[in-house]
């Protein structure tokens, strides 16, 4: 298996020695930690993040991730390596270097083989690449017309839109499994996906595909990926795609333990590498049949080639993997001691604030990743997608809080949860932690909706930006 290449040549020894290198069951990269006198300090963290707008109280790494300083240094080295000598980068350097990341990334979503791993700029760009493979399987006939894709409510709106672009276009037809909201147990999602999936089946048509996500962004839930999977296999669903956006450095990931065809997670949300990098994984017996949707000249040398030169541009963010994994190696039990204390300290600080305003958690902590749902209070009047934009705004502009808002909409007037004043509970924020977010940041946000219950604020008094 190659990777760049010039002057149509389709083998690449270094490649192939790498991959059994890498296949070598006595070779862990991430469970290798440096012997360290002592891990990383509270001051150490301060400085990483220093780059960090001042006074803001950000508790929303989720939409873009954070990147250290020591990273973004090593960043500018690599670009700095490219302008210094262009050519030499491009033949010697930028093939063995995305190779090593691609290995590195191998060991810590547990792939079976290198060749199973692309990287990609982003979850949007691997789900262009997954969708557009299940269109053109109905434009050329494989698939029946009105045959379904299956996905949940709350897929990312670029998946939509994907879905939009490529399925429906060639006649596909699209079955939405509605989630509930608040939620309590996975067993409410399990019957829910079972419900879409007999919709799916309905007339003798058959599932093509089932787009699952593995950590919803909004509202936030740990979705059972490992069951829905097992219930795709014995439904004859064709294919499954698992959106993982948030998911590397927030949860565990186990490929080969899920079992979906194909998994996309960003690498820039919860990994600490620079926008935008994002791995793309594929089982072996796959890879050839998908193409990136930028063609360049490596088009058919299989999708991790193909994704590893789509034409001149800025390659430094897929090249710092190694730098990143010595970066979470700083810190106690590695990524997997973040993504623990990141939980607890999540559910700690959401508790609190919950405890405050009288209100819930819009999902048990167990289903919670670094991310939590916090009701808010129902006096503040969250009560359209309008609302909940207005009032980010407003946290942001006047109280120096970045914090996304979630509309939730009651199924029936008469029917909902509840905060301590008997009012309806519309509104909810989706708070973060991670390794540079403070105590203090949660009760800045708290004090920040106290004042405005103080005030007798609601979001009818707000308006929207054009």
């Amino acid at each position: 298996m190659g990777e760049i290449r010039t002057h149509g040549d389709t083998t690449n020894e270094q490649e192939e020695e790498q991959e059994d290198l890498n296949n070598n069951k006595n070779n862990h990269h991430l469970q290798k930690k440096p012997k360290l006198s002592s891990f990383i300090t509270p001051s150490q963290i301060r400085d990483q993040f220093s780059h960090h707008q001042p006074a803001i109280a950000r508790i929303n790494n989720g939409s873009f991730g954070s990147c250290p300083g020591s990273i973004i240094t090593a960043q500018k080295q690599w670009q700095l390596d490219f302008l210094k000598q262009p050519d030499d980068f491009f033949f010697n350097k930028l093939p063995s270097q995305i190779l090593k990341s691609r290995a590195l990334i191998k060991d810590l979503i547990n792939a079976e083989d290198v060749s199973e791993v692309s990287i990609v700029d982003n979850a949007t760009t691997a789900a262009a690449i997954v969708l557009q493979h299940v269109g053109w399987a109905f434009a050329e006939g494989r698939f029946e017309k009105g045959d379904a894709v299956v996905m949940l409510h709350c897929a990312f709106q670029a998946v939509k839109k994907s879905i939009e672009a490529y399925v429906t276009r060639a006649g596909g037809s699209v079955i939405v499994v509605h989630l509930p909201f608040p939620i309590s147990s996975n067993e409410e999602i399990v019957d829910e996906f079972r419900l879409g999936l007999a919709k799916g089946k309905l007339n003798g048509r058959k599932v093509r595909l089932a787009i699952i996500d593995h950590i919803t962004s909004m509202p936030s839930v740990i979705i059972p990926v490992r069951e829905l999977v097992k219930i795709c296999r014995e439904e004859g669903v064709g294919q499954v795609f698992v959106d993982a956006a948030h998911a590397v450095g927030s949860i565990p990931v186990d490929v080969k333990e899920i079992g979906a065809d194909f998994y996309v997670s960003n690498l820039h949300k919860w990994f600490f590498c620079p926008p935008s990098v994002a791995v793309l994984y594929c089982r072996k017996s796959l890879a050839s049949d998908l193409h990136h949707p930028v063609v360049s000249h490596e088009y058919g040398n299989g999708l991790a080639i193909e994704s590893a030169w789509i034409g001149t541009r800025d390659y430094s963010s897929q090249l710092l993997v190694p730098e990143v994994i010595e970066f979470v190696n700083r810190f106690e039990g590695g990524i997997n001691g973040i993504m623990t204390r990141n939980h607890d300290v999540v559910i700690e600080m959401a508790t609190m604030l919950v405890k405050v305003w009288g209100t819930i958690l819009g999902t048990p902590p167990e289903m919670c990743p670094s991310m939590a749902m916090v009701g808010l209070p129902s006096r503040i009047g969250v009560l359209s997608d309008d609302d909940a934009k207005n009032l980010r705004n407003y946290l942001r502009d006047r109280f120096k809080v970045e914090v996304p808002i979630h509309y939730q909409p009651l199924k029936d007037a008469e029917v909902g949860p509840r905060d301590g004043c008997s009012g309806f509970i519309t509104g909810y924020a989706r708070i973060s932690h991670q390794v540079y977010n403070t105590v203090d940041d949660y009760i800045k946000f708290r004090d920040a909706v106290n004042q405005l219950l103080q005030e007798g604020f609601n979001c009818s008094m707000l308006v929207s930006r054009e």
